[in-house]
C-alpha cells in the first residue's frame, strides 16, 4: 500500500444520493495528516455521517477524487474497499452495533475474524486475542468481568467495548460517529481522553464526528463541516 504524509486527501468531491438530485456534499479540497486527531462538528443533517461513510469506503463520491490510506477509493471495486476497511479502518458507531449474543471479549475480537492483517497485528501485541482484547478494555476504563454478556452492560460500558473493537489490531484510521452523544460532560471528556491514549499507542489517526464543538479542545484539528461543504442541500 502506498504511503503518503496524508491519510485522507480529497479534491472537488461531490456526493448526491441519486443522479439528478442536488449534492449533499460539495467539498473543494481537504487533507488530513497521518497520526492527527480531527473533530468534525456541525448540526444534525449537515452531512457529517455521510462524509464518514465516504472516508470508510461505504459510500463512493458522485465525482471528484478521494484518497484514503493512499488508495483512490472511487477506483476500487466494492470488495477491495471492504478489504481495505476490514484491514485498516476501525469504525465506532453511534449506536455501537455490538452483537448481543457474544461476550465482551468476543465482540472486541470480532474484526480479527474478518481480517488476517488485523489478527496478525493484534497477536503481535500479546499471546492471544483474548489477552489483547482484555487489555484494551482495561485501558479504556472498563474494569469488569470481561466475559459478561453485552446485555448486562450500561451504555457507557457498551461504548468502551465498541471503542476497543474499533482499536484492536491497530488500524491506521479510527472513525467515530457521535460516540459521546449519550454521555454527560465528565464521562464524555474521560472517554475521549482514553480513546486518544489507546489510539496513540496503536499509532492510529482518529476522526470523530459530533454536534458538540466543546470537544474541540481535545483534538489537533477542528472542522465545522458547514465551512467546507458548499452544497446548498443537506441530507
Amino acid at each position: 500500500m502506498a504511503q503518503t504524509d496524508h491519510i485522507i486527501e480529497l479534491r472537488d468531491l461531490l456526493f448526491a444520493w441519486k443522479a439528478g438530485l442536488p449534492s449533499v456534499l460539495d467539498m473543494p479540497a481537504f487533507t488530513l495528516a497521518r497520526g492527527k486527531s480531527l473533530l468534525i462538528h456541525g448540526p444534525s443533517g449537515c452531512g457529517k455521517s455521510t462524509l464518514l461513510n465516504l472516508f470508510a469506503g461505504v459510500l463512493v463520491p458522485s465525482s471528484g477524487s478521494l484518497r484514503v490510506l493512499g488508495r483512490d477509493l472511487p477506483q476500487l471495486k466494492s470488495a477491495e474497499r471492504d478489504a481495505l476497511r476490514a484491514d485498516q479502518i476501525g469504525f465506532l458507531f453511534q449506536q455501537f452495533n455490538l452483537v448481543p449474543y457474544l461476550s465482551l471479549i468476543d465482540n472486541v475480537t470480532l474484526p480479527c475474524r474478518f481480517s488476517a492483517a488485523r489478527r496478525k497485528r493484534a497477536l503481535s501485541a500479546g499471546n492471544s486475542l483474548d489477552e489483547v482484547a482484555g487489555r484494551l478494555l482495561t485501558d479504556l476504563g472498563l474494569e469488569t468481568d470481561h466475559n459478561r454478556p453485552i446485555t448486562a452492560l450500561s451504555v457507557g460500558q457498551q461504548q468502551r467495548v465498541a471503542a476497543a473493537r474499533a482499536l484492536i489490531g491497530g488500524p491506521a484510521l479510527v472513525i467515530a460517529d457521535e460516540p459521546t452523544s449519550a454521555l454527560d460532560p465528565h464521562l464524555r471528556d474521560n472517554f475521549v481522553e482514553q480513546l486518544f491514549a489507546s489510539s496513540r499507542a496503536a499509532g492510529s489517526t482518529v476522526i470523530l464526528v459530533s454536534h458538540d464543538p466543546e470537544l474541540g479542545r481535545h483534538f489537533d484539528e477542528v472542522m465545522d463541516l458547514r465551512d467546507l461543504n458548499r452544497a446548498e442541500e443537506h441530507p
